[in-house]
């Protein structure tokens, strides 16, 4: 288990010997799995263990019907990490419409067992009233907390199959399933960059393309785009490459 409360500068963190992200996955947005893939296995300084949350692998766990007010094939099935993990270690999920801009191994350097899960807590109101694939942007509080979650599984064991299946989508995203607010900690927004709700910033550890991605034609040209580009091709390149 990560513990960084007594954490001294200059005195390396110990780290699991792999990494574990779970990814969402939709059908409609494939692409953008293999480049947020990318982005993170050509930066980790650690083994990573990438899995996707993918309906298709949930047969039998998740059996929930979609709801209009979904945007992704994993809106609720993200729930569904701790149980997946075996509900031990530090698991990180992500939304597909990412890239990390730099060693996910600093993520999980951040993780403190004084907290059952660890996310960014965003404050804002979105621009939009429609966003990717005309979806509604739907605004409520806590919005965009539960794209990046960097779990404390054993302390995440109300997120059954059963409770991710009967739970309503607000229950799920604001976190009802804790005991209270004390149990969410806090991680830099810079590990949750809201592109095109936040001005560009250099320093993002991780872009989220939450507005819809640059694999749309409308935010082709958005921030952090070519990099999004840069490591899709990778992503699909093949020959030969000096290590």
């Amino acid at each position: 288990m990560l513990n960084v409360a007594a954490h001294q500068p200059g005195i390396p963190l110990t780290l699991p010997n792999v990494l574990d992200v779970y990814i969402g996955y939709d059908r409609r947005e494939i692409i953008a799995y293999h480049a947020l893939a990318q982005s993170i296995l050509e930066q980790s300084t650690r083994p990573v263990r990438l899995t996707p949350i993918n309906l298709a692998n949930l047969v039998g766990v998740f059996e929930r019907e979609s709801v209009p007010t979904q945007s992704t094939e994993f809106s609720f099935s993200r729930f569904l990490t701790p149980y997946l993990s075996g509900y031990t270690g530090w698991s990180l999920f992500m939304d597909c419409d990412m890239i990390l801009r730099g060693d996910v191994a600093e993520l999980f350097a951040l993780a403190d067992d004084r907290y059952a899960v660890m996310v960014a807590k965003h404050n804002y109101v979105p621009r939009d009233q429609i966003k990717f694939l005309d979806h509604v942007q739907t605004r409520y509080a806590k919005k965009n907390w539960s794209s990046v979650m960097l779990l404390n599984n054993a302390r995440c064991c109300a997120l059954t199959p059963q409770y991710v299946n009967t739970a309503s989508g607000l229950q799920l995203h604001q976190f009802h399933w804790l005991e209270g607010e004390h149990e969410i900690g806090d991680l830099p927004l810079a590990w949750n960059w809201l592109v095109g709700e936040y001005n560009y910033d250099p320093a993002a550890r991780i872009a989220h393309f939450t507005r819809g991605g640059p694999y749309f034609e409308a935010y082709a040209g958005c921030d952090y785009a070519d990099e999004w580009r840069a490591f899709r091709d990778r992503a699909f390149s093949a020959g030969a490459r000096p290590i």
